[in-house]
């Protein structure tokens, strides 16, 4: 299901991979700044309201949050829309370096961190030698592996 584009076509067009009310947030950021905004669903979300409230919607293959972990679904859907950015909204898309690289590979402007910045901090030994070697404090706990 693709519903009508309410706004200009000349405006920046964000897919936001991610549901509910995270999704809700960020259509209303993109409204405020006259941003386009494309939702993602999987058919149990059809009824969502962030389906409603997005300028075009468009169905995920499978069910459930698996749905929205499809990266090449996401781009796939990207690519058909042509949207210019991804908003990944919060959990594993906004930490995962590979996300963020293949959103860039295809031409899409990542809303969140490069993914040379995902793959330090998602290794949290890495980041608290960083954050020591910067100077910020860091509070105690296990310096290596476990």
């Amino acid at each position: 299901m693709t519903s009508t584009l309410a706004a200009s076509t000349s405006a920046p067009r964000v897919l936001i991979a991610n549901r509910g009310e995270v999704a809700v947030r960020v259509e209303r950021a993109l409204s405020a700044l006259g941003w386009q905004s494309v939702a993602v669903y999987a058919l149990d979300d059809a009824s969502s309201l962030h389906v409603r409230r997005a300028d075009r919607a468009v169905e995920l293959p499978g069910r459930g949050a698996a749905a929205y972990l499809d990266i090449a679904a996401l781009l796939r859907v990207a690519r058909e829309q042509q949207v210019t950015h991804v908003h990944p909204g919060y959990g594993f898309l906004s930490e995962s370096a590979e996300f963020a690289r293949q959103c860039q590979q295809a031409g899409l402007t990542f809303i969140g961190p490069d993914a040379a910045t995902l793959e330090l901090f998602g290794d949290k030994s890495q980041a608290r030698s960083l954050a020591r070697e910067l100077g910020v404090p860091v509070v105690p706990g296990t310096d290596g592996p476990t």
